[in-house]
Formats: structure tokens, sequence, C-alpha cells
């Protein structure tokens, strides 16, 4: 029974309580507006903290605005509870696309390096393939000459001027300095201990006849013999004037 205005002691706590129990509040409200609230079952439910705010306590006419604000509080708290979760999860899915962007760059970096040092191994390669070929083309052509202007002796300068067609243009320095060493350009020279003759001082001499008959006397002869066992045995004229630095033979 209602008494005087002894409404039911709903208590809302200022409304908050309402926010969490929007369903219940909602009956209450409406159980007040008409007369129809049950007696509490528990009048130590009408006891509460001294601060609270008592439905009844507000004036009819604002209980159901003060209902409308109290839902309208919590919709607007679960909303920015929604967003804050929303930010987080956006937060972390940029996060976690920016460390496989990262991921890719360096894999496509990584990749974009072999693939340059592989071209540069390549075309280093290419290069090398190139110049040998060039190099056995030059020996080649040159060890085709097979005549030149027999005589009876030739100088220094004419021994040189055909050790240039026959030997190829890298290689003539070292085929030089070998030959400078050796015989100082004496076609005729004669290593009387050993036995060795010629401009490069075969060993015997008579080796150089696989080059040709006139071994003896034609420094072309020679020159092709010389220049086949450098290429044989150091791989070149080069190669045989290192061997030579280190020990002084060849």
């Amino acid at each position: 029974m209602l008494e005087g205005n002894r409404v039911s002691r709903i208590s809302v706590r200022g409304f908050a309580v309402a926010s969490a129990t929007a369903v219940t509040t909602v009956g209450a409200v409406v159980g007040v507006a008409s007369g129809n609230a049950a007696q509490p079952a528990d009048d130590n439910f009408e006891a509460t903290a001294a601060d609270t705010t008592l439905l009844a306590d507000i004036p009819a006419g604002e209980q159901a605005q003060v209902q409308v604000s109290s839902l309208a509080e919590q919709a607007s708290v679960q909303a920015a509870a929604a967003d804050s979760a929303a930010k987080k999860s956006a937060e972390e899915a940029a996060r976690i696309r920016a460390a496989k962007d990262a991921e890719a760059k360096k894999e496509a970096a990584v990749k974009a390096e072999a693939e340059a040092e592989a071209e540069a191994k390549a075309k280093a390669e290419k290069e090398r393939k190139e110049k040998e070929e060039a190099e056995r083309a030059s020996r080649s052509s040159a060890r085709d000459i097979s005549s030149f202007a027999a005589q009876g002796s030739y100088t220094v300068s004419e021994v040189k001027a055909i050790a240039r067609q026959i030997v190829p243009a890298s290689q003539f320095q070292c085929f030089s300095n070998i030959v400078d060493h050796e015989s100082s350009w004496n076609y005729r020279a004669t290593n009387a201990s050993s036995g060795a003759y010629g401009l490069v001082q075969a060993l015997p001499g008579t080796k150089m006849a696989s080059a040709g008959a006139d071994w003896q006397t034609n420094p072309a002869t020679q020159i092709k013999w010389g220049l086949n066992y450098m290429d044989d045995r150091y791989g070149s004229p080069c190669g045989a004037w290192s061997f030579w630095q280190a020990n002084r033979w060849y």
C-alpha cells in the first residue's frame, strides 16, 4: 500500500544502478507511475547509502527524463568502450601490416642484391671468356704465319719484329722479358755447359724441331716453339714470366 508521499523506495543510486539493470529499472518506473508498485519484501532494501537518490524523491514529471538520461549515459559508455576496442584492434592490425611490409621490403632488397651480384658475376665471366677467345684467335692467327723471308742473318730489331707478328700483343712484353734474360734476342745463343739453344734457350735445342726443321737458323721457328712451350706449361708467356721471376728459370 502507498502511504501518503511514501512511494516505494526503490533506490536508483543516483540512477546509476539503472544503467546496469535497465530492464528492472524500467519496470520499477512503470510500476510507480501506475501506482501499482508492490511493497518491497525486505525493508532493508529501503535503507541505502545516505547519498542515494530515490525515484520517489524525483518529481513525477522528471522521472521519465531521468530514466532516458541514464540509458543514454549507458549507451554512451558502451559506445566509448566499443570505439576504444576498435581503435586498439586497428592499431594492432596496422602494426602487423607495417611489420609485414618491412619484412617484404627487406626480402625484396636481399633478392635484388643477389640478382645484381649474379648479373655482375655473369657479366665478368662473359667478358673473361670473350677475352680468352680473342687471345686464342690471336694466337691461332699468329701461329698460322709460316713463311718469313729467309735471311742469312737477322738483327735484334728484325727478330723482335717477327716476334710481334707471332706473339699476342697482351703477352709480348712478358715474352720479351724472358728472351731478354735468356738470350738477349740472339737466335744463335748457345749455353756451352747445358747445351740450351736459341732465343728461349730450349734444352736441348733439338726440341724446337717440332716447330720446324730450320730451328737452328730461323728465329720465327724458335719463337713459335717458345710460345707453345710457355702456353702449354704456364698458361701464357706472362705465367712463364711470373715463374721465372720467382725461380730465375722456367
